[in-house]
């Protein structure tokens, strides 16, 4: 069993480079809540707005996250359709080494018969 992805080899790097900083999957966890300005995000962090920034432009280079203008502000939004891609992606690693597993359990089981 091969694990495939739907997504580029670079378009999971980036999902996975991005959710391996916990700011910037608390960031995601926030805006999956629900959407928010960058300003409203930048407030709960003790880091300067641009360092907030910038995480937030990791998280939608990695298609995890959108923003939109509206009016002078900007307004992040979850983009649930990556998040399901990892999901799945996950999902495919699991049962691959869960077949493993399995797998050596017979060849022990038939090493004791």
């Amino acid at each position: 069993m091969v694990v495939r992805s739907e997504l580029t080899d670079a378009e999971v790097d980036a999902i996975f480079q991005a959710l391996a900083d916990a700011t910037r999957r608390d960031i995601l966890a926030r805006v999956i809540e629900r959407e928010q300005s960058v300003s409203a995000i930048a407030e709960r962090y003790t880091m300067s707005f641009a360092a907030v920034q910038k995480h937030v432009a990791v998280l939608e280079r990695a298609l995890l996250v959108t923003k939109e203008r509206r009016g002078r502000e900007q307004i992040v939004h979850a983009h649930p359709q990556s998040i399901e891609h990892a999901r799945r992606l996950l999902d495919d690693y699991e049962r691959l080494w869960r077949s493993r597993i399995h797998r050596m359990q017979d060849i022990l089981d038939e090493g004791n018969a």
